[in-house]
């Protein structure tokens, strides 16, 4: 399979750069799997596609406002990208500067890019490849300096500056789990109210966490797929989460996986063949001809041409089928990517 089979084109101003007013107010295509249907609605349509009994695996990972500024102590300006939280002192970050900084340099963190006060202090500890180990040591611990001065990490197609808003609606109403650097956007479209109305339905919940890192947004650099390697991302499914997936199978209920964070979530504590419990780093890469053991169904979002996340959805409903629909949500006008509208997709047997 080669890269360029997972491109199309895309108009810019199909790019969704702003959320829309309510959560549950976006556009859902619906996509048919076994016999490539497509049907348009909005994403309130999602609770008509359930079913009693259905499990719906969110995952409840926080987004860090991983986001922050400041300068070097010759006065070079900086910019950081948190990627992971090592403890609450200590990560591994990106780190922009006009020269990388050396181990044991400190870099004074500010709240504006041009602002010179300084509130908060990191040294750097060392270098891992691209990534630069930093300690917090003023102003406080790691998630204290960003949720004081930190910036939601926007994805790099929203081409402006993040804002207040963005605060609440670049993070799921269920996020507790504070560790990932960008949203599992599936989950921004529901509303506290909307999972009440699943619950209502007699449809379950179960969350699992995948610390989305800013890798996702790392384009795929080889044009043939199978030589690309996935970045690492920490998972976590409970011993609860496989008991709740196994009752919902035994009583003929379905899966339903909340964007592609969930999929690759159960998907990677599944590789024995079945469900069982995990804790820690995955580089699962999904891509067509590969057998899905624990997701029936899954809510996702339009991904990014040539994405490895078009890839998994590819390899769950049927490469030909995914890209009728996205021609089919061009043509529509539907809003792309991380604020943009929603899929609800059936498999294609195998």
């Amino acid at each position: 399979m080669k890269l360029s089979d997972f491109s199309y084109d895309l108009p810019d101003e199909l790019i969704a750069r702003y959320p829309t007013a309510e959560r549950t107010a976006s556009r859902l295509l619906m996509l048919d799997g076994a016999s490539g249907e497509i049907v348009h609605g909005q994403f309130t349509d999602l609770l008509s596609q359930l079913q009693a009994g259905d499990l719906l695996v969110l995952n409840d990972t926080k987004v860090l406002a991983a986001r922050l500024w400041g300068r070097k102590a010759s006065g070079g300006r900086i910019e950081i990208l948190v990627e992971r939280m090592l403890d609450q002192d200590r990560v591994l970050a990106h780190v922009r500067a006009s020269k990388s900084p050396k181990a044991g340099a400190e870099l004074y963190l500010t709240a504006l890019a041009d602002s010179d006060e300084v509130l908060a202090k990191v040294e750097v500890l060392g270098r891992h490849d691209a990534l630069f180990e930093l300690r917090f040591i003023e102003g406080g611990d790691a998630v204290t300096v960003m949720n004081t001065i930190g910036h939601m990490p926007l994805p790099p197609y929203i081409d402006r500056k993040d804002e207040l808003s963005d605060r609440e609606r670049y993070q799921t109403v269920f996020g507790r789990k504070e560790g990932a650097v960008a949203a599992p956007t599936a989950g921004l479209h529901f509303s506290e109210g909307f999972l009440q109305q699943c619950k209502d339905k007699g449809v379950d919940t179960a969350f699992v966490t995948l610390h989305v890192g800013a890798g996702t947004f790392q384009p795929v650099r080889v044009e043939n797929i199978t030589e690309h390697k996935m970045h690492a991302e920490t998972i976590e499914v409970s011993a609860e989460v496989c008991a709740q997936v196994a009752a919902t199978r035994a009583k003929g209920g379905r899966v339903i996986a909340v964007g592609t964070t969930a999929v690759r979530s159960l998907e990677s504590a599944s590789q024995s063949g079945e469900l069982t419990p995990f804790s820690g780093d995955s580089e699962i890469f999904i891509y067509p001809g590969y057998q899905f053991k624990s997701v029936d169904a899954m809510v996702t979002n339009f991904h990014l041409p040539e994405s490895t996340l078009i890839m998994l959805v590819s390899a769950f409903a049927g490469q030909n089928n995914v890209f009728n629909a996205y021609r089919e949500a061009v043509a529509q006008q539907y809003r792309f990517f991380s604020y943009g509208d929603a899929m609800f997709v059936l498999p294609q047997p195998i």
